[in-house]
C-alpha cells in the first residue's frame, strides 16, 4: 500500500468528500474552450447558433491557444457565463481588471478587418459639382 493509499484511508468520510470536492474544484480550475463547453452539455452546433457563425468556427475557436479577449469573453458569455481577468503578483493580492474587450454598442469596430480604403478614416462628402 502506498503512502497516499494509506492517508486516504485514515481520513474520515467527510473528510475525504471534502478533499474530493477539492479536487474536483482544482480540476475545474483549468480547462480548454471545449473542455468547458462538454461540461456545459453544450454542442458545437448549439454554440454556432449563438455565436452566430458555422460549427467549424467553433472548432476551429477551441482549437487556438491565442484569442483575442473579445472573442474569448463572446464564447464564455455564449455558454452562459462571464469573463473575468485577474492579474496576480507576486507581492500584492490578485487584481481585476476592468474594461478590458467590454461592449460597447456606440462604437464602431475599428481593427483591420474593418477599415476602408482610406485607412479608417471617415470618407468627405463630396460638395456638389465636385467628384468624391
Amino acid at each position: 500500500m502506498s503512502n497516499l493509499e494509506r492517508i486516504r484511508k485514515e481520513l474520515s468520510p467527510a473528510r475525504r468528500k471534502k478533499v474530493a470536492a477539492r479536487a474536483t474544484q482544482i480540476i475545474a480550475e483549468e480547462m480548454t474552450l471545449q473542455e468547458l463547453r462538454h461540461a456545459r452539455k453544450l454542442t458545437q452546433v448549439r454554440m454556432a447558433r449563438v455565436l452566430g457563425i458555422g460549427q467549424d468556427g467553433v472548432s476551429k475557436l477551441e482549437k487556438r491557444a491565442d484569442l483575442m479577449i473579445s472573442t474569448l469573453r463572446k464564447t464564455v458569455e455564449a455558454m452562459g457565463g462571464s469573463l473575468s481577468l485577474v492579474a496576480e503578483f507576486p507581492d500584492r493580492d490578485p487584481v481585476v481588471l476592468s474594461r478590458i474587450a467590454e461592449v460597447q454598442p456606440d462604437r464602431k469596430p475599428t481593427g483591420r478587418k474593418h477599415a476602408d480604403a482610406n485607412n479608417g478614416l471617415p470618407r468627405l462628402r463630396s460638395q456638389p459639382g465636385h467628384p468624391s
